[in-house]
Parts: C-alpha cells; sequence; structure tokens
C-alpha cells in the first residue's frame, strides 16, 4: 500500500477506515429501527448508529448515537457483530442492548422510531445492506436459541447499487456461541 509521506518532517499519511457502532435494541420479540432523516439513505430504516467519536469507547459511541438518534437510554449486552467493509472503507460494530428506561422518540436525525416484530420488519426498505446483513444473522442466532458473535468482511461484487444488499457477500466469517 502506498501511502503519501511528507518530504520535509516525514510525517506519514494514514488512510484508516472509520468505525461505526450501532446498538440492536430488542424489547422482547421487537427490534428497535430508525427512520433517518439525513444522507445517504433518507427516509429508510436502520439500526441506532453512527461514527465512533475520538475520546469515547465503542460502547460508550453505540450508546450516545442511540441517545441521539432514539432517545432511548439503553445498555450494552454483547457484541452481536463486526464488520469490514474494505471498499467504503468503515468497520461496523453492532452490539446488543435492551432498554433501561421505557420510552424512545424519533432524535435530530430520525423521522420516525419504531419497535419492529420479527415478521414485520421492513426488509426492503433498510438503508444499509451491513444492516441487512446484521439482522438476519441475529434473526437466524434467535431462531437456533444461541448468542453468538460474528465476524467478517462484507465485500460488494462492484456492479449494480452498493446500497442492495443482494450485491454483497460475508467473507472471511468466524462465529463465537456465548455460553450458557
Amino acid at each position: 500500500m502506498t501511502r503519501g509521506v511528507c518530504e520535509a518532517c516525514g510525517r506519514v499519511s494514514y488512510a484508516n477506515p472509520r468505525p461505526v457502532v450501532s446498538c440492536l435494541v430488542e424489547q422482547g420479540d421487537q427490534l428497535l429501527l430508525c427512520r433517518r432523516a439525513i444522507e445517504p439513505g433518507y427516509g429508510r430504516w436502520t439500526l441506532p448508529g453512527g461514527f465512533h467519536e475520538v475520546g469515547e469507547s465503542s460502547v460508550e459511541g453505540a450508546l450516545r448515537e442511540c441517545y441521539e438518534e432514539a432517545v432511548a437510554r439503553v445498555a450494552v449486552t454483547g457484541v452481536h457483530a463486526v464488520f469490514d467493509l474494505p471498499d467504503i472503507g468503515q468497520v461496523h460494530s453492532f452490539f446488543r442492548a435492551h432498554f433501561v428506561q421505557p420510552g424512545f422518540a424519533a432524535g435530530d436525525e430520525s423521522l420516525d422510531v419504531q419497535l419492529f416484530g420479527w415478521d414485520a420488519i421492513p426488509w426492503d426498505e433498510l438503508a444499509f445492506p451491513v444492516t441487512t446483513f446484521a439482522l438476519r444473522l441475529l434473526m437466524e442466532d434467535r431462531a437456533r436459541g444461541v448468542t453468538t458473535s460474528h465476524q467478517g468482511t462484507l465485500r460488494w461484487s462492484g456492479e449494480g447499487d452498493a446500497f442492495d444488499a443482494a450485491r454483497y457477500r460475508l467473507d472471511e466469517h468466524l462465529t463465537s456461541v456465548a455460553p450458557d
């Protein structure tokens, strides 16, 4: 990989991936989703989440984003998935969470926030392929009755719409089942 280096001082200019953190907030058999009020994906549904900021841990970032987007107070219970997206230079961390206070509402970056049963998730209206993969894996884990952490790389085919989850494959998929 070629990196820019300042000829005067020798400082290397690194192009690092940007971390994104999200919460999978479940209440019984329902999951919290936010309808985006910003681009990309304006008007489409996603999990409460966003960019991890300097000065906070991944969990702190996920909790902050959940409050900013869904005005929800939650607690993280574990890691669900970590996906590398090398095509766009991002690493997405998804944390399982539950409400610690009742209630939620649309934050500044959300048009709407709702709890969806697994049979009512608006799959065709999800904003990002990485969200689709995280939700499908969680749904599969729930059907098997296991709590699993996933890690892998989402690779875009390079053809068609980059927001179409069918254009991606999950490579290097590693799993770890939590003990009972």
